[in-house]
C-alpha cells in the first residue's frame, strides 16, 4: 500500500496503524536500541515508486521505521512524503548483488545500497524481529 503521509490525516494514519501496528512506545525503542534505518540510497524501484521520485532532481534516499506488525519505508518527492506500508507476513527481503538489499511487497519493490555496516546490522535486527514475531505457522505444531 502506497500511501502520501505529508499530511495529518486521521484515515490514513488509522489505516497505516491498522495494517503495520502502532508506534513502538518511548520505553520499547530503547529495548530495540532504535527503530529507524539509517539513510538508504535508492537504486532502483518499482514502476509506480520510480515514477515519483524521477518528478524531481533530489537524491533518491529512503528509510525504514519498524513497527510491531511490519514495516513503513519512506521517501520523499516534490516536496511530498509517501511511504509503503509492509506488513511482515508480504514482506520479502533478498540480499541480491554485492551491498543491495531488496524489499518487496507485492508488485512493488525498493532496492537500496548497503554499503555499511550500520545499514547491513540495522537489516540483520529487522529480519530477527520479523522472524521472532511471526505468527507460528502448522509446520512447526
Amino acid at each position: 500500500m502506497l500511501l502520501n503521509v505529508s499530511y495529518n490525516n486521521r484515515k490514513i494514519t488509522k489505516k497505516i496503524d491498522e495494517a503495520v501496528g502502532k508506534p513502538f512506545t518511548l520505553k520499547e525503542r530503547f529495548a530495540l536500541k532504535g527503530i529507524g534505518s539509517p539513510k538508504l540510497f535508492i537504486t532502483e524501484a518499482s514502476v509506480e515508486i520510480q515514477n515519483l521520485l524521477i518528478l524531481d532532481n533530489n537524491l533518491n534516499v529512503c528509510n525504514i521505521e519498524m513497527r510491531p506488525k511490519g514495516i513503513v519505508v519512506r521517501f520523499r518527492s516534490l516536496l511530498e512524503t509517501f511511504g509503503l506500508i509492509i506488513p511482515y507476513y508480504k514482506l520479502t527481503i533478498y540480499k541480491g548483488d554485492l551491498a543491495i538489499y531488496s524489499i518487496y511487497r507485492d508488485h512493488y519493490f525498493i532496492k537500496v545500497k548497503s554499503d555499511t555496516k550500520a545499514i547491513q546490522k540495522y537489516f540483520r535486527k529487522l529480519l530477527d524481529y520479523k522472524a521472532d514475531n511471526a505468527p507460528t505457522s502448522i509446520e512447526d505444531l
